[in-house]
Parts: structure tokens; sequence; C-alpha cells
């Protein structure tokens, strides 16, 4: 029996209908893997996320990628930095060398501890007076300014984690030392004192 011409006119529309909603179907399919794909890329540690749960929609996988991104950018700091030993009076220290303007405003921000006899110098390419805050800095310090040979001009001890207060070197310097707070007071070690820097022992990164 012949199908009516207007019928078999409606049921070719009907089936190429549903071609175009399998085909719709199947690039978001590619679009989540893709997404998925970027994401563990970004992130690989974040195993729990590798395998969706199934209908979770391209928009949550995205919103998920751009977070990731901006994990990375807000945790940038520390830096990995290379390290010298330095002496004060026969007490060494290890420090990590800030010489750049990123590593600079970086300093020790966000850091959870700091061992014993560690700390952060800060170089400048020239002196000048410095000004220092404790903006995302988590741990309690004390800080030495010095002048171009190595001697200490003043020390302060700064609070964490606030920004009201301000640490000054009262003349013009060219390093400041940054320790675990009262470290200095520890040692003896005072205004006028002498910083000894050795050659630098390790390397962990561009410098």
């Amino acid at each position: 029996m012949t199908m009516p011409p207007n019928r078999l006119l409606k049921n070719v529309m009907s089936a190429g209908k549903t071609r175009q909603k399998l085909a719709k179907k199947r690039s978001l399919c590619v679009i989540n893997e893709q997404i998925e794909s970027n994401f563990n890329a970004v992130w690989p540690s974040a195993i729990v996320f590798q395998q969706p749960a199934k209908g979770l929609s391209k928009i949550v996988l995205l919103a998920i990628l751009v977070l990731s991104i901006l994990k990375g950018t807000i945790n940038a700091c520390p830096l990995e930095l290379p390290t010298a030993t330095l002496s004060i009076n026969g007490h060494r220290l290890i420090v990590e060398l800030a010489a750049t303007p990123q590593s600079r405003g970086c300093g020790l921000s966000k850091r959870t501890a700091l061992d014993e006899n560690q700390g952060m110098l800060f170089i400048y390419p020239r002196s000048a007076p410095r000004t220092f805050w404790m903006k995302d800095t988590w741990l309690p310090l004390s800080i030495a300014f010095l002048d171009d040979s190595g001697n200490i001009i003043n020390i302060e001890i700064m609070l964490p984690d606030q920004t009201e207060k301000k640490y000054h070197s009262s003349k013009s310097a060219l390093y400041a030392l940054e320790v675990n707070q009262g470290w200095f007071r520890l040692h003896g070690i005072k205004a006028g004192d002498r910083v000894e820097m050795k050659a630098i022992v390790n390397i962990k990164g561009p410098r």
C-alpha cells in the first residue's frame, strides 16, 4: 500500500529532527569530555573530579575549571627561591634570597611555618628608606634593616596578618632580613652587629 505524500513528508521531517537531537546530544558529550580533560590537566591532583557524576552540566564543569585556574593565581606565593648561609656573631642562618620585585612582593606571605634558623633576605638594587607591612603574612616575624656593608641599622618586631602598622628602616638600607620573631633577641643580636654572607648553597628555582 502506497503511503500518502503528505504523510511520507511528515515522517521524513520527523526522522530529520530526531537525527538533529542525537547529533546535538553527542556534541554536548564531546564538549563535556573536553572541559573535563582541560580541568584534569590544570588541576590533576583533584582526582575526585576526574569522573564527574552522570548528568553534570558543562556549565558546572566550566565553573570548576575557572575556579581551578583562580586557585593557582591566588596561591602564587610562596615562590621557590635560592638560599644562602648567613652568619651573625657566629650564629648560622639559612635564608631565601628575595632579589626580584616579585619575590620581594611575596616575601614570607602565606607561609604556615618557618624553621628555627631560617629566614629571608631582601636584596635591593640600591640603598633607600625601606618600609614593610604584614599583609597576608601569618607568621610573627622580626626584621633587621642592613646598610651597604651588612651592618644592622635597626630591628623591628612585626605583628602577623595586619596592615595597620608599618615597619620602617631608620635610615637608607640595601638589605632587610626577616626571621622568626624573637630570633635576634634570643641570640643577643642588636643594631650595629654585622651580617656576613656565605656562598649560595642551594638553588631551588629561578632567581
